[in-house]
């Protein structure tokens, strides 16, 4: 799952409010962001349109005077609230862990990672990772992405970035693609299994949206071939 949300923002902030409404750009550039929204992000932007106006509501109503109508919409709500939060943590457990394949690209919106590349040489064991971007016009950086190495047991290596080696967060460009690498300490006779991707940056918005895998840590993984 990627976190379409804080960089959907910033472009809509960029080609609508921040530049002044301009019809025909802002508005396919909203529907490219939309593309990459699932069916659970579209029903949360529902749900959020829906507790705004709801919530006004009662607003309005207390505020008239009419507590008594005001508390029951409220209470509706709250309802509403816990029995949606009810299901988005029986999907987070229920539905299983990603597990991509060396090459396939896992995207955040337009922001995109892929292992490109995996093997020992004299310094550890060397992952080769594709940064690109799906992005038509703007220029971008995903924060806060961390990979870690696992083996069969489970035991966990954390990256080195040797020096000259892009970071994860570097600036793109529309359409650009940057490759970069991370060596792990794995000692010789360990054959490193999986590559664990995490998000850790930004409002944790997944947690408010079914099939997201926040609630119960199940990160984005990479099967290494064999």
């Amino acid at each position: 799952m990627g976190w379409v949300w804080g960089r959907a923002g910033a472009r809509i902030w960029d080609w609508g409010l921040g530049r002044g409404w301009n019809g025909i750009d802002g508005a396919m550039e909203v529907l490219y962001i939309l593309k990459y929204m699932t069916i659970p992000d579209l029903l949360f932007l529902g749900l959020v349109a829906a507790s705004a106006a709801t919530l006004l509501t009662a607003l309005v109503l207390a505020l008239g005077g009419n507590r008594s109508r005001a508390g029951a919409i409220v209470k509706t709500w709250g309802i509403g609230f816990a029995a949606y939060m009810a299901v988005v943590v029986v999907a987070s457990i229920l539905l299983p862990q990603r597990v991509a394949q060396m090459g396939e690209a896992l995207c955040s919106d337009d922001w995109c990672l892929a292992v490109v590349g995996a093997g020992r040489v004299a310094e550890g064991y060397r992952i080769g990772f594709r940064i690109e971007s799906r992005a038509r016009r703007v220029t971008q950086r995903e924060r806060g992405v961390s990979v870690y190495l696992t083996d069969a047991g489970g035991r966990r290596f954390e990256p080195r970035r040797p020096a000259g080696e892009p970071p994860f967060d570097v600036t793109i460009g529309p359409g650009e693609r940057i490759e970069t690498r991370r060596v792990f300490d794995v000692p010789e006779g360990v054959r490193p299994v999986e590559i664990v991707i995490r998000h850790e940056s930004g409002f944790p918005i997944g947690w408010f949206i079914i099939g997201y895998p926040t609630w119960f840590g199940k990160p984005e993984m990479v099967r290494l071939a064999e």
